[in-house]
């Protein structure tokens, strides 16, 4: 059923659906507040619709102003609000406080629950999750089932994009993370993420271990260093795009994003090295234009394929 109460048209299959936390950003500064669309998955589904890919998110937000608010966000960009996700007493946030010298202190507001995949929506062909939804009880456990359940029908993308502040012990967390695992087809890290999970390994070793997990593919995040794609056979290593950066707002993201659009897009069902290197080349080039633009704002469909057409094309193999 629709949000309105409305069956499902008939063989309204969708690309994707983002599974995870929709929340606003809440930003002081000396020279006041504002508030933006926030929440990892909420980002990645805004993404994939700016994309023009099919996608349904999976959510939880208040019946509030600031729902109201997100809701608008994503809809206008032709995300699909899945049913049940007004069920909050109020629309989770996270808090930036920032400091005349540039210094902030963050706070976090989130309650994370979510209801089950309408039976009657088809399998997608993409699940996306990560972030907080993966983490934090009780919504973590119905993100749980619902890839346990989807898995065997549909390509599994897991992001963690670790927020230590609202996680348990190092223990706990890493034990959920590789719960996951798993399950996922395709993992994608930020080298953060990695070094906080796995201080004791090197990138290419956590890369592999999380291969060893159950993995198919493996992605690491390195900024302006680039991105490692390996997979138990290949290792392949993209340059980040040289543009010039006026933040990072969304970068992660809007790779995820463009990671997912490749992995529907791909020719062939495998991980050959050509399909790593479309993959990962994609995903660059989406971060490098949303670094190249303030706030989190992922590229269109035409902005990436022109982008993509000026892309040289340099990786190396391992």
């Amino acid at each position: 059923m629709d949000n309105n109460g409305k069956p499902y048209p008939p063989r309204q299959v969708l690309d994707v659906v983002v599974v995870g936390e929709a929340l606003t950003d809440v930003v002081t500064t000396p020279e006041g507040t504002h508030e933006y669309p926030g929440g990892s998955p909420a980002n990645v589904a805004y993404g994939l619709a700016r994309l023009g890919v099919s996608t349904g998110l999976l959510t939880s937000m208040g019946a509030d102003r600031r729902g109201d608010a997100l809701e608008e966000h994503l809809t206008g960009a032709g995300v699909m609000i899945l049913p049940g996700a007004r069920s909050l007493e109020k629309t989770s946030t996270a808090t930036a406080t920032i400091a005349r010298d540039g210094s902030a202190d963050y706070a976090f507001d989130v309650t994370w629950d979510v209801e089950p995949l309408d039976p009657a929506l088809p399998p997608p062909k993409v699940v996306h999750t990560g972030s907080i939804a993966s983490f934090l009880i009780p919504g973590a456990g119905r993100v749980k089932a619902i890839l346990q359940e989807l898995r065997s029908e549909c390509i599994i993308t897991y992001d963690p994009n670790i927020r230590p502040a609202l996680l348990g012990t190092h223990a706990e967390a890493r034990r959920t993370f590789e719960e996951l695992v798993h399950l996922s087809t395709v993992v994608k890290l930020s080298d953060e993420d990695a070094e906080w999970l796995y201080p004791e390994k090197a990138l290419e070793d956590t890369a592999t271990y999380i291969l060893n997990l159950g993995a198919e593919l493996a992605v690491i995040t390195r900024g302006s260093s680039g991105s490692l794609l390996a997979t138990p056979a290949t290792s392949l290593t993209i340059p980040a795009v040289k543009t010039p950066v006026v933040d990072t707002i969304g970068a992660g993201d809007s790779y995820m994003s463009a990671l997912i659009l490749g992995l529907l897009t791909r020719a062939t069902a495998g991980f050959a090295p050509s399909v790593l290197d479309q993959l990962g080349h994609t995903a660059a080039a989406a971060a490098a234009i949303t670094v190249s633009r303030a706030g989190a704002r992922p590229p269109t469909e035409d902005e990436l394929r022109a982008k993509l057409q000026h892309q040289p094309q340099l990786h190396s193999y391992s």
